[in-house]
């Protein structure tokens, strides 16, 4: 998997992507303070500890580097049902980014994708890089990504991972 490199001064408008989903019912914003737990707990649960760990960070900034969709639960609650991170691991990083296996392909990930894009533009990165991308050409298709030629294992190599195989 290598690294994608994301021109983000040439990035779609972000409205289009947010529309699509609110439509829905879904929701996507910063993640809050009083989240924290629930959030990291859930990226843990659904996807793997390595990106509950990067959740975690992303959440302990301020403001957060993590964003949140959201479905309506009740009259005052909301359940999650997917994220993204920038700036976790490494400054200028997109990522890791998870959608709940039932929403998967209702432009969630799009809308996650490109709202954690825009808002490394306004903090004033140029480019930002998706790091071990799993699909090059989702990524294309939808922030004009391009992969970054021998950047695999780039800076994730020889890092730690979990003798249980649950990565």
């Amino acid at each position: 998997m290598s690294d994608l490199l994301v021109k983000l001064y040439e990035l779609p408008s972000l409205d289009p992507a947010v529309a699509v989903v609110e439509k829905n019912g879904v929701t996507i914003r910063r993640a809050l303070v009083p989240e924290r737990a629930v959030l990291v707990d859930w990226v843990e649960t659904h996807f793997s500890r390595p990106w509950s760990d990067e959740c975690r960070v992303a959440t302990s900034r301020h403001p957060m580097t993590c964003f949140v969709a959201t479905i309506p639960k009740t009259e005052k609650s909301s359940a999650v049902i997917g994220f993204g991170c920038y700036n976790a691991t490494f400054r200028g990083f997109f990522g890791p980014v998870g959608v709940a296996e039932t929403h998967r392909g209702k432009g969630i990930g799009a809308a996650l994708t490109i709202s954690c894009l825009h808002a490394l533009k306004h903090e004033g990165f140029a480019y930002g890089i998706i790091g071990s991308a799993r699909s090059e050409e989702y990524f294309h298709k939808i922030a004009g990504a391009t992969v970054i030629e021998n950047s695999s294992p780039g800076p994730y190599a020889g890092i730690v991972r979990a003798q249980s195989g649950k990565t």
